[in-house]
């Protein structure tokens, strides 16, 4: 059995390769440049060359991207986008527009002066993925299964904040199906609000097997619960400190007890820790977050978690993990764990996202949680699979 699991941050995209005859620690892997940071490249690029530029393709993770195409505009240059890849910016297009870019229909976009540069965006590129593989002997024509994970704010209507629309979603999510992997879809089912998600859908050409697509926190959080000593804890906090946003999760044996969402620029390690420790003792509210330029907060239990007892107050994972390290003259007040699944945090997501593909296939599940849970055991190296 194949799955390929590709979980696209903002500054880099985690791909993992799960191949049942291996060893779970020996699955091939890639840690690459983010498509938002590539097209931001090529965006700079063309700014530095005083040249005209033409988005197309489809909606995609903004950040990098939108940065690079509004700075392009405002250096006084033209920017054309078609509609889809123009909701990269914002939902709202006339937003979009009054920042300087002009919205051209598809058959517009063909007939452009031929020295615009045109830039495809697209958050799943499938094809130079396989390309990539190929070229080290390894073929993605035999898949069991994809997953992809992103970051979906979703499109609230008009007048509704995007953070309130988001928390909004995971609250729904949560009373809904109360595990980590309510938060992955199988690719004909995914909620008409989650364009982003959906855009993936429509980038795939080229993968002929079941795909799901799955938000990227929850994911890292799941992958975060198959470390060894992480899953030995029955009530525990989970904080994945990502490049964009910080969101932690109290788990207990019941699923999710309370979460929290916040930016990860707008919060330093006194500011987490309060909120861990709200998070932790029930008292954390939603509009306490919300105010300070986060999210939100959810509680679904009152029980505390209480501070002192064991070797760790709070399991971390993400790129910007090292805030618990201190720095700056501010050290931690709460005990981190840093985890670390089958050995690499960085794939921590893709850990998260091979256990969803085993609660949406079914028949997927059995092969691989008995990868998961007893790879060591086994251990089967690369060279003894052809």
């Amino acid at each position: 059995m194949k799955i390929l699991s590709v979980d696209i941050g903002t500054g880099t995209q985690d791909i993992f390769l799960y191949d049942s005859r291996l060893d779970i620690e020996n699955g091939f892997k890639m840690v690459l440049p983010s498509p938002t940071m590539i097209v931001h490249r090529r965006i700079k690029a063309a700014t530095l060359s005083r040249m005209p530029i033409l988005l197309t393709g489809h909606q995609m993770g903004g950040g990098p991207s939108a940065w690079a195409t509004e700075g392009h505009a405002r250096a006084g240059l033209s920017v054309y986008a078609t509609e889809d890849a123009a909701r990269t910016l914002d939902d709202e297009l006339k937003k979009v527009e009054a920042a300087g870019i002009k919205i051209v229909s598809e058959d517009e976009a063909g007939h452009l002066p031929s020295d615009v540069i045109r830039i495809e965006m697209r958050d799943f590129d499938f094809a130079s993925i396989s390309e990539t593989f190929s070229r080290f002997g390894i073929s993605l024509h035999d898949l069991d299964a994809a997953v992809v994970a992103v970051f979906d704010h979703g499109a609230a209507p008009t007048g509704v904040s995007d953070r309130r629309f988001r928390f909004d979603y995971l609250d729904q999510r949560i009373r809904e199906n109360n595990t980590l992997s309510a938060f992955a879809y199988l690719s004909s089912k995914i909620p008409v609000s989650m364009t982003r998600l959906q855009s993936v859908v429509d980038s795939a050409s080229g993968v002929d097997s079941p795909l799901i697509v799955m938000d990227t926190a929850p994911a890292a959080i799941l992958g975060a619960t198959f470390d060894p000593v992480a899953a030995k804890r029955s009530h525990k906090l989970i904080a994945n400190i990502g490049n964009f946003h910080t969101l932690a999760f109290k788990l207990g044996q019941n699923g999710i007890e309370g979460v929290f969402e916040h930016h990860t620029g707008e919060i330093d390690l006194p500011r987490l820790e309060s909120l861990l420790r709200a998070l932790a003792d029930g008292s954390l509210k939603n509009e306490d977050v919300f105010k300070d330029k986060g999210h939100g907060a959810l509680i679904y239990n009152m029980e505390p978690i209480k501070f002192g007892k064991d070797d760790f107050d709070v399991i971390v994972t993400g790129p910007r993990r090292s805030m618990f390290l201190g720095g700056g003259g501010t050290a931690p007040t709460l005990k981190p764990y840093f985890a670390v699944p089958f050995g690499d945090m960085m794939i921590a997501g893709c850990f998260g996202m091979l256990a969803a593909v085993a609660d949406i296939l079914p028949d997927l599940a059995e092969t691989i949680y008995g990868s998961m849970r007893n790879a060591s055991a086994r251990g089967t190296s690369p060279w003894d699979v052809e």
